[in-house]
Parts: C-alpha cells; sequence; structure tokens
C-alpha cells in the first residue's frame, strides 16, 4: 500500500490562507473600512433627507392654506415656476435616468443634476403635486454615494455598491424600513424575476439602518407607524383567497394607470414651446382635479390617514381614486418632480377600503393594504420589497397575504414596464 500524500495547496490558496490569517491578526471581527463607508453614506443621506423633509414641511404649511378654486391659479404658478427652475438650472432627472445610469454609466450618479431637482422637487411636492419626495431623495443621497467613491478613487462595481447604498439610504429615510428600502434599491432596477446587483445589498442595509437613525432623530418620523390602519390578524385560511382576489383588482388598477400615464406622456409630447409651459399646464389639470376632490392634492402622506379614518361613501372612494390616478399622471409627465409610490399607495387604500364596503366580510385593513401592495408592485416591479415596506408602514404583522397580493399584482402587470429602462438588464461591455 502506499503511503499518503500530504495535502497540498496551491500558490493562489497559499496567498489566500496568509492574507485572512492577516486579517485575522489584525482585526478579528468583519467589520471593515468599507463598513465605515457604507455609514457615513448613510449617515449624511439621513441629514439631508431630514433637512429636506423640515424644509417640505415648512413650504408646505405656507401653501395648505389655499384650497378651492383659488388652486386654479396657485398650481399653474407652481408650475411656471418649476419649468423656469429646469430652464434655467438644466433637467434634474427622474428614476427611468437613475435606473439607467445604475446598469449602463458603471452606477455612476450626476450630482450636477442635483440643484435642480432639490428646487423643482420642493415646488412641487409642497405645492400639491400628486408625487412624493422619494425621487428626489434617492437622486441626491444616490448621487452622494457615487461622490464618495470618487473620491476614495473606487472603480468598477465598488462604485455602482456605493451608488446603490445611497439610494438605499434615500428610499429608507421616507418609508422608515431599512430593510424594505435596501431591497427596493435593488429590486426597482428590474423588470424580470431576478435581484441582480445582490452584492450591493449589505452595503445598502448598512446604510439604509444608518441614514433611518438619523432621520429619526431629525424629524421623528418611521418610529411609529406612518399609517393608522384598522386591527387586523390572520385567523382564516380564505384570507389568502382573498389577498389573491384584491390583487388581481391591483393589478387592473395598475394597468389602467399606465394607460393613463401613457396618454399623458403622448399629450405633452406633442405640445410645443418650452418646459414650464408643459409644467404650468400640468399644473392647471392638477389645480382642477385638487379643486373637486381636495384628497388628491398632495402625494397622500397624511391624506391617507383620512381616508382609512373617514366615512366616505364607494362611489367617491372610486373617484378619488381616479382622479389621483390621473392626477399622478399629470404631475409626473407634466415635468413637475417626485416620485409615486406613496401616491399608488393612496390610490389603492381607496380601492380597497371601496371593496371593503360593498363587500361586508372583507377585513377593510387587508383590503386596502393588499391592495395597495398589488398596484405598486404592478408598476414598479418590486414585489419583495413593497410587502417589506407596507408591514412596516402600516404596522400589519401577517406579511403573507400582503405578500400574495404583490405578488399577482407583479406577475399579472403588463409585459412592457412603465419605467423602460428595467427592461436593460445587464450593464454595456467597457461603459463607465
Amino acid at each position: 500500500m502506499l503511503p499518503r500524500k500530504p495535502p497540498t495547496t496551491t500558490p493562489t490558496q497559499r496567498w489566500t490562507f496568509s492574507q485572512l490569517a492577516g486579517l485575522v491578526k489584525r482585526n478579528p471581527f468583519l467589520i471593515s473600512k468599507w463598513v465605515l463607508r457604507w455609514t457615513i453614506v448613510g449617515i449624511v443621506s439621513g441629514f439631508f433627507a431630514g433637512f429636506y423633509w423640515n424644509v417640505l414641511e415648512l413650504i408646505t404649511h405656507g401653501l395648505r392654506r389655499f384650497e378651492g378654486f383659488s388652486l386654479l391659479l396657485v398650481m399653474p404658478l407652481a408650475g411656471l415656476l418649476i419649468g423656469l427652475v429646469i430652464h434655467f438650472l438644466g433637467l434634474p432627472g427622474e428614476i427611468g435616468v437613475i435606473v439607467d445610469n445604475i446598469h449602463f454609466r458603471g452606477g455612476r450618479l450626476d450630482t450636477s443634476k442635483n440643484p435642480s431637482m432639490i428646487l423643482a422637487s420642493l415646488i412641487s411636492i409642497s405645492a400639491g403635486g400628486s408625487a412624493g419626495p422619494e425621487a428626489p431623495m434617492v437622486q441626491v443621497t444616490g448621487s452622494f454615494g457615487t461622490w464618495v467613491a470618487d473620491r476614495l478613487n473606487l472603480q468598477g462595481e465598488d462604485v455602482r455598491s456605493m451608488s446603490l447604498a445611497g439610494m438605499a439610504a434615500g428610499f429608507t429615510a421616507l418609508f422608515g424600513s431599512p430593510l424594505g428600502g435596501a431591497i427596493f434599491a435593488l429590486e426597482i432596477l428590474h423588470h424580470q424575476h431576478v435581484l441582480e446587483y445582490y452584492e450591493a445589498l449589505m452595503p445598502a442595509i448598512v446604510s439604509s439602518c444608518a441614514s433611518y437613525i438619523v432621520f429619526a432623530l431629525i424629524t421623528h418620523l418611521g418610529v411609529a407607524p406612518t399609517w393608522h390602519f384598522p386591527t387586523y390578524n390572520l385567523d382564516n385560511i380564505d384570507d389568502f383567497a382573498v389577498a389573491i382576489l384584491l390583487g388581481i383588482v391591483g393589478a387592473v388598477a395598475g394597468w389602467i394607470f399606465m394607460a393613463i400615464f401613457r396618454g399623458c406622456d403622448r399629450l405633452f409630447a406633442k405640445l410645443p414651446g418650452p418646459i414650464y409651459l408643459r409644467t404650468t399646464i400640468a399644473g392647471l389639470g392638477i389645480g382642477i382635479i385638487a379643486a373637486f376632490l381636495p384628497l388628491t392634492r398632495y402625494f397622500g402622506h397624511e391624506e391617507l390617514n383620512e381616508v382609512i379614518s373617514s366615512d366616505l361613501p364607494v362611489l367617491i372612494l372610486l373617484a378619488i381614486a381616479g382622479a389621483k390616478l390621473l392626477a399622478i399622471s399629470l404631475t409626473v409627465t407634466g415635468g413637475w418632480r417626485g416620485g409615486f409610490i406613496i401616491p399608488l399607495f393612496f390610490t389603492g387604500a381607496c380601492l380597497g377600503k371601496a371593496i371593503a364596503i360593498l363587500i361586508p366580510g372583507i377585513n377593510p385593513a387587508l383590503a386596502m393594504i393588499c391592495t395597495m401592495a398589488a398596484l405598486n408592485a404592478a408598476v414598479t416591479r418590486t414585489p419583495v420589497s413593497t410587502t417589506l415596506l407596507l408591514t412596516k408602514l402600516t404596522n400589519v404583522s401577517p406579511l403573507t397575504p400582503i405578500l400574495f397580493a404583490s405578488l399577482i399584482g407583479f406577475f399579472l402587470a403588463p409585459k412592457a414596464p412603465l419605467i423602460i429602462s428595467q427592461l436593460k438588464s445587464q450593464p454595456e461591455e467597457g461603459v463607465e
């Protein structure tokens, strides 16, 4: 019998073992300089988000006093001002551009767009446009991640990971869910059933946690639930069937929204003249809707609680939901700046409450949250993070029915996504 040879290692293995040994001697923990970098991105993003939110609240408080037919003057004037900001400072970008840059520019987001985005979005949101602050927060915090990567001379995937860490911090500051915000930043990049750039998940989570703490300390938001839904406990397996049916309703609403959105986009594209003409006309349209249905004004952060607590009849709820879909479309396609995630949640809540009234056996909380989840998942293609965000925002602990509704909304969504750049799932070779 031949003697057994001792195990051998290749030069690469010996190098790896020696490097690991050196790391263990210097630092016995998994924490590294990368964790510090991600944390710094999150802290700075949280400070920006807190400052932005406080300024937004201050301006909004002054403009809320205008209501009724006075909005037919205030909203077009706000639109004109938004258009002038964009005309002189340049296009601020949008979520589609951010997704495109993550895919095809090596993950680099342009900081030069931030002044225009900050000013235009502050006017848009505070005046009462149907778009929320998630888009400006993501643009600014994501571009800060790029700026940090450039200062550190990072290359390749390290740059993309820092930008995604900043984006996640921006999402989390608004939604108050570090895990949901981190996954949302990765999930919104894609149309299909994949989560690419998964190597950026830990940077996104660490940055989100840091941003969450800083934003909560500044604004005192995000710790308690944002919306106060009725109590819901998962006691019956039939609730899964209800969740699936509500998911179908949300998916149908998603199809309707995308049809309205694309119709408005085509109409505005035919409009000649400078950008401020487009934003002014959009402001008039939003103002007309808000004059007759005041709950459609603003992005729904506070208005959703009013829908939950009020006894609005079914026809009014359906009218608000339909008008809100039109208001979101006019806001975004008309050149006003902001995101449509919370406005879609608001619309889903109106539809869900109408269904709960029509079918008394359905729990109102289940009806509203499942429809919210399905509608948003159908439009943004983010079923996992939508579920996580809603459980945090509503404090409804049974997660599984919400996940069922989200998945139904996702799989029944139109094949062509609203955010066209989600279709491009691979970065081009050699493009930075």
